[in-house]
């Protein structure tokens, strides 16, 4: 049934097709196929981009039209992965949902505090760059700066990115470089699968972001 939901952990397989399909089946989140990792001469990854500058290794997009082949369909989503099973599942961020991305110690420390707080949380992402993603519903990007205006964060002062719409997620079981593959700290459940507004979370977010540059300064 399309209003169906996943058990706990019911979308942390770690095949590419199964993810790829259960984010659009229980989630109808729209799914785009990646670059891949590859191997070097010498057994090194590198992205099946082939170019030894980038960015994102072997977890951004593989085409260039990659917003309009981004899918909620769960057959068109198995028919992208059956011609590329190698490519990476990523989330297209705008439409099901958007994105506050935040170093993973700021993030560790807002997750701390929402739950003092008992502020209700989607699903969150770590990646091994480092850095986490927070579910919020779409809309975000537009209200950050006000937000941010009204806390007293003037623009460019946290390490706190808003993905949204022309932008996407890279999302479990996805391998991202050298440094491991992305998961969930929370899965997509049925608990969660209403999304917070960005306003419910956006001032425990940037208290920890300006905590956590508060002390990578105090240490410098």
């Amino acid at each position: 049934m399309d209003d169906a939901l996943p058990l706990p952990g019911q979308l942390s397989g770690t095949h590419l097709l199964d993810a790829a399909v259960s984010y659009a089946r229980w989630r109808h989140w729209e799914v785009l196929p990646g670059t891949w990792l590859e191997a070097d001469a010498g057994g090194a990854p590198r992205c099946s981009c082939a170019s030894a500058a980038c960015p994102s290794p072997g977890a951004h997009p593989a085409r260039a039209d990659w917003a309009v082949r981004a899918s909620g369909s769960a057959s068109e989503v198995r028919r992208m992965w059956d011609r590329q099973p190698r490519a990476s599942v990523l989330l297209a961020t705008g439409r099901g949902f958007d994105v506050l991305e935040v170093p993973e110690s700021a993030g560790c420390h807002a997750l701390a505090r929402t739950e003092r707080m008992d502020v209700d949380l989607g699903p969150v992402i770590a990646a091994p760059t480092g850095r986490m993603a927070f579910f919020v519903l779409p809309g975000a990007r537009a209200k950050a700066p006000g937000l941010l205006a009204a806390l007293g964060w003037p623009p460019g002062a946290l390490d706190l990115t808003v993905r949204g719409e022309g932008d996407w997620v890279a999302a479990p079981p996805t391998r991202m470089g050298r440094g491991g593959r992305a998961q969930w700290v929370r899965r997509p459940t049925a608990a969660n699968r209403w999304l917070p507004d960005i306003g419910a979370l956006l001032s425990p977010l940037a208290y920890a972001c300006g905590r956590a540059a508060a002390e990578a300064r105090a240490v410098r």
